[in-house]
């Protein structure tokens, strides 16, 4: 007998006994953000880059490991913002702490969504990713993950280290906020349904 195909909830793009909707709380940014996510974590019921798009109408995804190069240079460069790149200073980089004193509305905020590996490959495979100014942080709390394992308090999610970007490049916490109590929401609900059951669906 032939199993009946899941439900496919076509704004979260999850099953709809996954859906994420109910999480979102959206936010008007300033800045632009540009996720680029590893088709890798499309797999993962556990990540947070498919919430953080829900949640930043300002926002888009694009996935692969290797983008196309004209594609993506017309994304990168299609108007006058700056793109730069969230990821750790690498010496020798120039970073973006001269684009600070611009205007956040001037800014493109480049996000990997990836492993720490896999974020190092499509550095390497994407060129055009490792020319851009890094914008890096410092000095953030803790991750707020419970369903997701961390090796350390400085490694966060994906929508955690835009979050925090972006309270830093707008110098507004208080707005983002709401992006952090989306992603309480999204560890409170897949922790009271039970993340082994979810991962059981994702798998049907």
């Amino acid at each position: 007998m032939e199993r009946p195909k899941r439900q496919i909830c076509p704004r979260c793009l999850r099953a709809s006994l996954a859906c994420i909707c109910a999480c979102v709380h959206q936010v008007q940014s300033q800045t632009e953000v540009l996720i680029l996510q590893h088709p890798a974590e499309t797999k993962h019921v556990k990540g947070s880059a498919r919430l953080l798009h829900l949640c930043l109408p300002n926002s888009a995804i694009m996935i692969a490991e290797v983008f196309d190069e004209a594609e993506l240079k017309q994304t990168l460069e299609r108007d006058e913002k700056q793109s730069v790149l969230l990821y750790p200073e690498t010496t020798g980089l120039p970073t973006v702490s001269k684009f600070l004193k611009q205007e956040s509305n001037a800014i493109r905020l480049v996000v990997i969504d990836a492993s720490w590996r896999h974020s190092r490959q499509m550095l390497l495979k994407n060129p055009l990713l490792q020319r851009l100014p890094r914008y890096a942080l410092r000095e953030v709390p803790a991750s707020r993950y419970q369903i997701r394992h961390a090796y350390a308090d400085d490694q966060l999610s994906t929508l955690e280290a835009c979050t925090y970007a972006l309270m830093q490049l707008e110098s507004d916490a208080s707005k983002f906020e709401a992006l952090l109590h989306s992603f309480d929401a999204f560890n409170q609900m897949q922790i009271e349904f039970g993340v082994n059951n979810l991962l059981r669906d994702k798998r049907k």
